[in-house]
């Protein structure tokens, strides 16, 4: 991240007044139309795109706040510390309801994480939250269970999703791997008793017919 305070040649304790007026003489020193070769008004273009930014947020106050509050922050300088910060926040997201930003935070986690099977359980719940999202969802948690393959919740969480789109085939195979691991769990084994269809009655004039005539 630039330092606006820096581009501005600014103190980060620097008044509005200040602000502004670091900015007024970048633009009348630093403007592109000041220069006419395309080289050095091209590097003054990007230069003054900057400066910009950093005007726009520093001489506005809700801005200039939270941009210190970023700047106070860890630097993620590794995929493990970008992970984890993005983890923390799908986390928050998830309960505050924001399942798309939940969604986008997750596969961050998972994307620069790809060996924590957590990540990729979080972004299973995340995606499970939109019908449009199940298969991309059952994906995650196959991974998930790949790298964790003895999490029973895991399991039963993939035979809900799969339950729910009518393949119940699979969804047994889930909640039988469920039980395995968790052999006392009632929910799972009322879940898994759910998918057996009901006994089809007996035709009248078949076997049983037969024999409640004699």
């Amino acid at each position: 991240m630039a330092d606006f305070y820096e581009i501005l040649g600014v103190a980060r304790n620097a008044s509005s007044a200040e602000v502004r007026k670091a900015y007024a003489m970048i633009a009348r020193e630093k403007h592109p139309d000041r220069f006419t070769d395309p080289e050095q008004r091209k590097a003054a273009q990007d230069y003054f795109t900057e400066a910009t930014s950093a005007f726009n947020t520093l001489s506005n106050e809700a801005q200039r706040r939270d941009y210190d509050v970023s700047l106070s922050r860890p630097k993620l300088d590794t995929p493990e510390r970008v992970a984890e910060d993005a983890f923390n926040r799908g986390r928050a997201a998830m309960e505050q309801k924001d399942y798309h930003t939940a969604v986008e935070l997750f596969r961050v986690a998972a994307d620069r994480q790809p060996d924590k099977a957590a990540h990729h359980a979080a972004l299973a719940q995340a995606l499970s939250k939109n019908p449009r999202w199940v298969r991309e969802a059952a994906a995650a948690w196959e991974t998930a269970i790949r790298l964790a393959p003895r999490t029973p919740a895991w399991h039963a969480e993939l035979g809900r999703l799969l339950a729910g789109q009518g393949l119940k085939l699979r969804a047994r195979r889930a909640f039988e791997a469920a039980l395995q691991l968790a052999p006392d769990d009632a929910e799972i084994r009322e879940e898994l008793h759910a998918l057996d269809p009901e006994p089809a009655p007996a035709s009248p004039g078949g076997l049983g017919g037969l024999l409640r005539r004699k």
